[in-house]
């Protein structure tokens, strides 16, 4: 007898999972930063930004922006995450994604992460914002030693 195989729960599914298994009500943990160690130095990260501003085949459904949150869970916390660089998002900051993905990609993740923003009691905020590219080619880093003006040939500025 051949057993199927079952498929995996959605991200959404997973985080409902969660708040029946006691997360809604839970105590505010104390802030334990993530572990980091697997987040690619400021160089990669800003070579990943460069390439997806830069790219010449992004199509005319394609949208470029940021995710960033502020979640007090470490279990959610580490699931969005997961679920956002699953989803071909690449992490900026430790809070903050960039992705470049189709538009209907982007209202899934906009959708889902409401969804997870809904299923329990928080006081969590996610921002999902849609950005141009020519505003994302105007960024400047702060107070990292990356000159990324003369990368980009750039001279105005966008705080982040």
């Amino acid at each position: 007898m051949v057993r199927k195989k079952k498929e995996p729960p959605s991200f959404v599914e997973k985080m409902r999972r969660f708040v029946h298994a006691g997360i809604a009500g839970s105590a505010v943990p104390n802030r334990i930063g993530n572990n980091l160690d697997n987040l690619s130095s400021m160089e990669e990260r800003v070579s990943k930004i460069l390439g997806i501003v830069n790219r010449l085949n992004r199509t005319a459904t394609s949208m470029l922006f940021f995710v960033m949150y502020d979640i007090e869970s470490n279990k959610v916390r580490r699931l969005v995450v997961k679920y956002l660089q699953r989803k071909g998002c690449v992490r900026v900051q430790k809070s903050i994604f960039l992705a470049d993905l189709e538009i209907a990609e982007y209202n899934n993740i906009r959708n889902d992460l409401a969804e997870v923003q809904a299923a329990y009691e928080n006081n969590d905020s996610i921002l999902v914002v849609p950005i141009s590219s020519d505003y994302l080619r105007s960024m400047k880093i702060i107070g990292q030693k990356i000159e990324l003006d003369v990368i980009m040939h750039s001279k105005n500025t966008l705080f982040f």
